[in-house]
């Protein structure tokens, strides 16, 4: 039991949420006697004072309550799980070591608790059949509404995911899927990928190749439409045999499934002078390779990546890349989320443009973004 003095919510009511959470996730059961206010002064290390006002809200929305001369109790399992009261947002995370979903996370519980809303976190590890219990368990507990970064291949709405929207339950996706009628904020990809191979285009590159994600990957295809239309734009002819795919599925692949692009490349006597990157990851796996090669990044090969994580920033060659907003993506589902609880929110999709931070991996001096997010 912690209470975070940096945080804009009231100590009271971090200290009824942080219960409220305990009551939702089955370690204080109906009926069980919470410990003394002076006990829970120390566990969270305030004074008496938050901690009275926490237990009377409690008590005044149906979580708890007291019995003379006895102590606080948790109350009946009915209050505990009303959506409005307990005003919490569950997070369902398919991989929380993914750079990416690791920074719209902390947007997100930054919002949150400005609003005054908890957040229950839940990691699937990439496991289909736990992202579709957990969400079932976060609506069980009463949970207000929940936020989902999903990795399905297919990047479509899942049986479940129609389910929710059927029974119109608050619900958003921070990661893309293609169904026009599931609310989503997140990235132009599309745009994103255009700028990458337009800045490309504009240092001279005439081979310019792209590096997709495994076959029938859609956040792949839809960067690999941004390039193409760069490349259009410019009146560049396409090459298919410069796009390579990765070989392998899945984030722990990423690197290594770079890296091996990066070897075939570095054979070819014909190969690309840049390389746009599906994504950061596969980026450093592919300059590792080139380098262990013998080749020069960018002198040989220029490369630009899409994400702007935090590991960009110490590759050998710092990682010329397509930044995501991923502080306004966490923070805007928090709060058109909240709409859609008070029944004030319709259906949306929310794109917003990424922009390009341009360092040394294209031969370009890092640029210092207005609103970067490495780190925060």
């Amino acid at each position: 039991m912690s209470i975070d003095y940096t945080s804009p919510t009231p100590l009271f009511r971090q200290i009824a949420e942080d219960i409220k959470a305990q009551i939702s996730f089955g370690k204080l059961k109906v009926g069980d006697q919470l410990p003394s206010q002076a006990e829970l002064a120390r566990e969270y290390g305030t004074s008496l004072t938050p901690v009275k006002k926490a237990l009377f809200e409690l008590i005044k929305d149906g979580f708890v309550y007291g019995r003379v001369g006895k102590g606080t109790f948790v109350a009946s399992e009915e209050k505990s799980v009303d959506r409005q009261k307990l005003r919490a947002i569950g997070l369902v995370l398919t991989d929380l070591t993914n750079p990416f979903f690791s920074l719209i996370v902390r947007s997100i519980q930054e919002q949150a608790s400005e609003k005054g809303y908890s957040i229950m976190l839940f990691d699937t590890g990439s496991r289909e059949e736990l992202e579709e219990s957990q969400i079932a368990h976060f609506r069980e507990i009463g949970v207000s509404g929940l936020i989902i970064a999903s990795m399905s291949g297919p990047h479509r709405a899942t049986p479940t995911l129609r389910s929710l929207q059927s029974e119109k339950y608050p619900f958003i996706m921070v990661s893309y899927v293609e169904d026009e009628d599931i609310s989503y904020i997140g990235s132009d990809h599309r745009y994103g990928a255009f700028l990458a191979t337009e800045h490309l285009i504009k240092l001279g590159r005439k081979r310019i190749g792209y590096l997709s994600g495994e076959k029938g990957n859609v956040l792949g295809e839809l960067r690999e439409e941004g390039y193409l239309h760069a490349l259009e734009q410019h009146q560049l002819p396409v090459d298919k045999s410069l796009i390579y795919n990765l070989p392998q599925r899945g984030e722990w692949n990423r690197y290594q499934c770079g890296y091996e692009v990066g070897q075939l490349v570095a054979s070819q006597s014909m190969r690309p002078d840049a390389i746009f990157a599906y994504n950061d990851i596969a980026a450093l796996g592919f300059q590792q390779a080139v380098l262990a090669q013998g080749l020069n990044v960018p002198g040989d090969i220029a490369l630009v990546g899409f994400d702007d994580i935090e590991r960009d920033l110490y590759a050998p060659v710092p990682l010329t890349t397509v930044h995501q907003p991923t502080r306004r993506i966490g923070r805007m589902a928090v709060d058109r989320l909240i709409d859609l609880i008070n029944e004030s929110g319709s259906v949306f999709r929310i794109f917003l443009k990424p922009r390009l931070v341009q360092r040394e991996s294209c031969g370009g001096l890092m640029q210092k973004t207005e609103e970067s997010e490495v780190g925060m």
